[in-house]
């Protein structure tokens, strides 16, 4: 089994970069070998992917995810490519359309024609990537750079899209490595993510894609502590309509319910339903729900998964 954990700097923290890199050495130490960084509006994910990566060589690293909102390709193929380098090949590009709640409001851009920009943004991303330029003119991003765009020491950096609804999937399948779902239930992943982009991928004459499937888990036997703190810290994507739709399709009424709650064997059954489901890969989310001695236990579970995954 490949699995991960999602890491962010803890509240309170008087130095967010030192908790985190903190936080990665005691997750390395109990045999984690991928941790993930999601984009906030404060700390910049792709450069605390790099400064972990590179502090902690135990660690693969990625980012889950750089919405495309507010951001232009060119920039973010020299972000994600200077990652690479740094941490010799060990960083994977996380993608996301984002909500609309967080584009037009936020940085005074629409968020007209998601599916559109998502495969533009790809096109020029990859292009970068495997030639060193782009030269494209589309109808929402240009991108010409007048001279190269390699950055020396960077293999072409893996591409993943948090693509869960049919179009997404299909450009994410033709143009990227794979989806990074969130809140997307084994019932989900099985039924319509797996297959979808299966299907693209193949199409297009691509190899099979990743299935990098986020997970909120927390192995602990105060259960009724973490219900109700996942309740808090997931209620917000029950109002989106690309997440409601995978909820709904994942058999559950609302976030919260997709979160796996309880003991080491409960919560490694539900792991292994993930990758019978199609996925390549569990990341661990809100592993911090009940505080750090759970967090650690969890984390603990997740690398003796990845020693003895059966």
């Amino acid at each position: 089994m490949t699995l991960g954990v999602a890491l962010a700097p803890a509240a309170g923290a008087v130095n967010a970069v030192d908790d985190v890199i903190g936080q990665a050495r005691r997750a390395a130490a109990a045999g984690v070998r991928s941790a993930w960084f999601g984009q906030v509006f404060s700390y910049d994910a792709i450069t605390l992917a790099t400064v972990v990566g590179r502090a902690v060589p135990e660690l693969s690293v990625g980012v889950s995810v750089v919405p495309l909102a507010g951001r232009h390709p060119l920039l973010v193929a020299s972000q994600a490519q200077t990652a690479q380098a740094a941490t010799g090949g060990r960083f994977t590009l996380g993608l996301g359309l984002g909500a609309a709640a967080f584009a037009e409001p936020v940085f005074g851009v629409p968020n007209d024609r998601p599916i559109a920009r998502l495969r533009e943004f790809l096109t020029v991303v990859r292009s970068v990537f495997e030639t060193g330029t782009a030269s494209f003119d589309g109808e929402l991003i240009t991108a010409k750079p007048p001279m190269p765009a390699k950055v020396a020491g960077a293999a072409p950096v893996p591409v993943v899209v948090a693509a869960m609804g049919p179009r997404a999937l299909r450009v994410t399948g033709e143009l990227a490595d794979g989806t990074l779902p969130f809140l997307a239930g084994p019932k989900a992943l099985a039924d319509h993510i797996v297959p979808s982009i299966s299907a693209a991928a193949e199409a297009a004459g691509r190899p099979a894609p990743k299935i990098i499937a986020a997970l909120p888990a927390v192995v602990t036997s105060d259960l009724e502590t973490a219900r109700r703190r996942v309740v808090e810290h997931t209620a917000f994507y029950d109002s989106i309509p690309s997440y409601q739709r995978v909820i709904e399709l994942s058999g559950a009424s609302k976030a919260a319910d997709l979160a796996v709650i309880g003991d080491e064997e409960l919560v490694a059954a539900e792991i292994r339903r993930y990758f019978d489901a199609g996925a390549t890969e569990v990341v661990i989310t809100q592993s911090d729900l009940v505080g750090t001695a759970d967090q650690l236990r969890t984390w603990r579970l997740v690398g003796e998964l990845t020693r003895s995954p059966r």
